[in-house]
């Protein structure tokens, strides 16, 4: 089959496209036919040796952890998935090893749920990493609540504008951060914008004078000790991004995957409550070239890879 592979840590120069073997599938294993897989920053992260002191690496690797696509076999003991169902995933194992940009990847079963039958392939890959992430973040870790008031910093990216739109749905107020190109954008999810850098507290706090109840980071350093500062009494603070979080009494997040969540973002992608938006689209011998892209840091929505 054809995939991207890198075979040493690196930037996007390292990554080679070209025939490797196809994944065996374990008892609890789902053989799936990838029709796109997605570009996340762990994704160039981990190919730079930023994982190397928490994940195991197996070289040649391929990257990538979302998936969506057909199951071609399920394992024998995957009876919940027959051939020719449409599937997205997040296919992230204990080591990195065996990713999703290829022509087939074999992921567990945990990894998988029913595809949101209303969006494309290429949508539906940029849904598991990016909505898992901010659903147990926001539902499990920070227990968002009607009528609260929620910061999510980085509000336009993939994690951010799902993050958005599952707080609507939690019942939230959402204030986000963004770049001014893309505050009609959080408008049009329902976001009240406020702009990056100095002045944030100051703006922020004149949309919400009691404070945030809580905050969801995605970028550290200076926006997660300004957010600390934004917390009303009895607040809670969540951070992808930086790990400084636990000394501000908040909590570091690392996503999970989980079947059951899935399906929720699923179910809610089918009602019409979230949706992703494909800031790009690169064929999989282009996949150098969408890291390029994420790595720029300015990405509306998601990155897509179309694999066939």
């Amino acid at each position: 089959m054809k995939a991207v592979t890198y075979r040493r840590y690196g930037g996007p120069e390292v990554l080679e496209y070209g025939e490797v073997r196809e994944p065996k599938i374990g008892p609890d294993c789902v053989l799936i036919h990838v029709k796109a897989a997605a570009v996340n920053p762990v994704d160039w992260k981990a190919q730079a040796g930023l994982l190397d002191p928490v994940l195991e690496t197996v070289f040649p690797v391929i990257p990538g952890w979302d998936v969506a696509g057909v199951v071609e076999r399920p394992g024998p003991a995957a009876p919940e998935f027959r051939t020719g169902d449409e599937v997205i995933g997040y296919s992230r194992e204990d080591l990195l090893h065996r990713g999703t940009c290829a022509e087939y990847a074999a992921p567990h079963l945990r990894a998988l749920a029913r595809k949101p039958r209303n969006l494309s392939f290429e949508e539906a890959a940029g849904i598991p990493l990016a909505g898992l992430t901010a659903y147990q973040a926001l539902a499990k870790v920070l227990m968002v609540a009607e009528g609260e008031t929620v910061l999510v910093h980085a509000a336009a990216g993939g994690v951010g504008s799902m993050a958005v739109q599952i707080a609507r749905h939690l019942g939230a107020r959402v204030i986000g951060t963004a770049s001014e190109r893309n505050h009609d954008y959080l408008r049009g999810l329902g976001a009240e914008p406020v702009a990056y850098g100095e002045g944030l507290v100051d703006r922020a706090r004149e949309l919400a004078p009691d404070g945030v109840n809580a905050v969801f980071d995605l970028i550290g350093g200076e926006a997660l000790a300004a957010s600390a500062r934004l917390l009303a009494p009895r607040g809670r603070l969540a951070s992808i991004a930086d790990p400084a979080v636990i000394g501000l009494g908040g909590r570091y997040v690392f996503t999970q995957p989980d079947p059951e969540d899935l399906l929720y973002l699923t179910s809610l992608a089918e009602r019409g409550v979230l949706g992703v938006e494909i800031a790009a689209v690169f064929p999989l011998e282009e996949t150098a070239d969408a890291q390029l892209l994420s790595m720029e840091g300015h990405t509306r929505g998601k990155i897509a890879i179309k694999v066939r």
